[in-house]
This record gives structure tokens, C-alpha cells and sequence, in this order.
């Protein structure tokens, strides 16, 4: 494959990227698609539509997923998820410090860059500090005390980290056939499980649920099957393209909120590329704004008080340095990571919900003080 090829290819997995990343903007500013806001409404309301949707779209995502490893596309070794390491008390840290964080800013990532599509200024400011953070977490400050602490506690699988890596070392069976088996059958609990009630089954929720987890499901296909080369023709090694991982990617939004700062600031910076990661938080962006503005429900927002900015800043340099550390956020780790069967993700996500838990819980005691 010649230079001029690959060029090219990479150019097809951006605008592949981008396009999925439109579509998911456009259908989670209509159907309100919300992680923070599925645990609140559990909480405040009893209400689990929300959950039901982000339930369903993880289902979705594992099937698809573990059918294109059953059907020896892809494979979870080639993720940051199915590695030999499982973090877990990074995934546990991090993932906490993420939950709490989102809660105070008013959502996750994804969430910050829907709104910021939708008009909300405050989610711009979000989405500023959570990239510093980030940033900082990857390379920086934090990123040495990272590195020294949580990141030093891990268990090795040489095998790799996921479900079926793990149980074909120890049956023999192959990774194909237990991705299959255990992905397309814990995916479709989940849907059936999401499906089961008559929200979980309304006209959002199907959009949602469906959309979302296809969405997810469709750019591992991009990544890992349009985009994988087997022979680099200038380094004659393995890659996936346009990737800042080096590894095949899906969508998340704490460490490409960074890359997106990174090459805004550096753009005349020949050595600065787009990446799959930058193009998907432009493009919800996008998707949301298009959306917004087609329904008239554009609108302008701000802070409140001091207060409310003072939590939106904590939230988001939680968040930046809270999902670096557990390699994701609510959708980095709880849609494409859970869709590998990572030993890592499921760490992550629980902390992930106990920390929204935790920061919902914090701001109940804020109301009650001040009634």
C-alpha cells in the first residue's frame, strides 16, 4: 500500500468518524440521552426511562461488537480496554472522582459537548477546564502522580484483560466462539432487560438506546476494520489510523477533549493531525447544534451565581483528571469499553455511578442547608 493510499484511507475513517459523531449529537440532544441524568432521575423521581436507554445501548454495543470479533474482525487486545494490565483501583479512583465530578458540572463529557451545541455557555467553560485537566493527567502534574500511585496497583492477564481472552486461557476454547457466546448473550440480557418495560420501549428511548449503541458499535468498525493496516508501509508494523491511541478507538470524551484543545492551540503545528477522537467531539457538537437549532430549542445559557460556577469548575477538573485515570468516562468506558468485556470497564462503571450517587447525594444535603 503506497503513502498516497494511506493518506487517503485516513481521510475515509475521519469523515467516517465524524459523521457517526453528527448522528450521535443529533439524537442525544433530542432524546436527552443522559447518564448523570438517568441515575438523578432514579433517585429523585423513581423514574428509570433514561437508564433503561443507556442499558440498551450498551447492549446494543456488545453485540455489536463481540459479532465482529466472532466474526475474527476485530479483537479486544487491540483496544486501551482488553489490554494485559487490569487497573482496577485506577478504574475505581478515577471512576469515582468522574461520577462525583459530572454531577457538579451538570453532565459527562458527551453531555458538556451536547450542550454546548444547544447554546449552554456553561458547558463551554466545562468543557475548557476538563480538557486542561485531562491534558494534565496525560502528560502533566497529575500525570506523575498518577503514574505513582493508582497506576501501580494492577493484576497482569498476559492473555489480555477481557471476558473471553480470559476464559479461552483457562477452557481452551476459542475467543471467538465465547465472544459470541458471552457477548451477544450478556448484550441481549441487557436489551431485553432495557426493552422489558413499556418506557424502556418509547419512541426516544428506542432512538436513544438503538442509535446510540449502533453508533458505538460502528465506529469500532471503522477503527479497527476500515482503518486497520497490517503492514504500515513506512514503519511495516500493525496500525489503525488516525488514532491517538495508536489502537483501534471508539468514542469517549475526557482524552480527546484534551487532543481537541491540543490542536486548536498548535494547529499550524505540521506535526498536530486529526484523529478520530477530535473529529467526534466536533462533529456531537455539530449533530447537537444542527438539531438544536432545527427544533427552535437553541438557547443561550449562563451561571447562575458563584456557586453554581464554582461547582461546574470542580466538576470539570474532576472530570478531566477522574476519567484519564480511569480510561474513560460514561461513555468511554460504559458503552465502547463494556462493549469489549473488560475486566477494567466494569470497575469503572460501578465507581462511575456511585460517585454520581455520591454527588447527588451532596447536592440533596446542599438543598436541604439552605431551605
Amino acid at each position: 500500500m503506497q503513502d498516497i493510499d494511506i493518506a487517503a484511507l485516513s481521510r475515509s475513517v475521519l469523515w467516517a468518524a465524524f459523521a457517526l459523531a453528527v448522528i450521535f449529537g443529533a439524537i442525544a440532544q433530542r432524546t436527552h440521552f443522559c447518564t448523570m441524568g438517568a441515575v438523578s432521575d432514579i433517585m429523585t423521581m423513581g423514574d428509570w426511562s433514561r437508564m433503561r436507554m443507556w442499558v440498551a445501548a450498551m447492549g446494543v454495543a456488545m453485540i455489536g461488537f463481540n459479532t465482529m470479533v466472532a466474526l475474527g474482525w476485530v479483537q479486544a487486545a487491540n483496544t486501551v480496554y482488553g489490554g494485559p494490565r487490569f487497573i482496577w483501583l485506577s478504574a475505581l479512583t478515577g471512576g469515582a472522582l468522574f461520577g462525583f465530578g459530572m454531577v457538579l458540572a451538570s453532565g459527562c463529557g458527551s453531555k458538556t459537548l451536547v450542550r454546548i451545541g444547544g447554546g449552554n455557555l456553561k458547558s463551554l467553560v466545562v468543557f475548557l477546564v476538563l480538557g486542561i485537566a485531562a491534558f494534565a493527567t496525560l502528560r502533566g502534574l497529575t500525570a506523575v502522580l498518577r503514574v505513582a500511585t493508582v497506576d501501580a496497583v494492577a493484576f497482569e492477564f498476559p492473555g489480555g484483560q477481557d471476558l473471553p481472552s480470559l476464559l479461552a486461557a483457562s477452557t481452551g476454547v476459542a475467543k471467538g466462539t465465547l465472544a459470541a457466546l458471552i457477548g451477544i448473550g450478556l448484550g441481549g440480557a441487557l436489551l431485553a432487560w432495557a426493552l422489558l418495560r413499556r418506557e424502556g420501549r418509547s419512541a426516544d428511548n428506542l432512538l436513544g438506546g438503538l442509535g446510540i449503541g449502533a453508533v458505538i458499535a460502528a465506529l469500532w468498525w471503522v477503527s479497527g476494520r476500515l482503518g486497520h493496516v497490517a503492514e504500515h508501509p513506512e514503519t511495516l508494523q500493525e496500525a489503525f489510523l488516525a488514532t491517538n491511541s495508536q489502537r483501534m478507538e471508539s468514542l469517549s470524551f475526557v482524552a480527546p477533549v484534551a487532543y481537541t484543545i491540543d490542536w486548536l492551540i498548535f494547529f499550524s503545528d505540521k506535526s498536530k493531525a486529526l484523529t478520530i477522537g477530535i473529529v467526534s467531539c466536533a462533529g456531537v457538537v455539530l449533530g447537537s447544534a444542527l438539531y438544536a437549532l432545527a427544533t427552535r430549542s437553541f438557547r443561550w445559557e449562563g451561571f447562575r451565581d458563584a456557586r453554581d460556577t464554582a461547582h461546574h469548575l470542580i466538576g470539570a477538573a474532576l472530570m478531566g483528571v477522574g476519567g484519564v485515570t480511569a480510561l474513560g468516562c460514561t461513555i468511554g468506558q460504559g458503552l465502547s469499553g463494556l462493549s469489549t468485556l473488560s475486566l477494567t470497564s466494569f470497575v469503572a462503571v460501578a465507581a462511575i455511578i456511585a460517585g454520581a450517587v455520591a454527588g447527588l447525594k451532596y447536592q440533596f444535603w446542599l438543598v436541604e442547608r439552605s431551605a
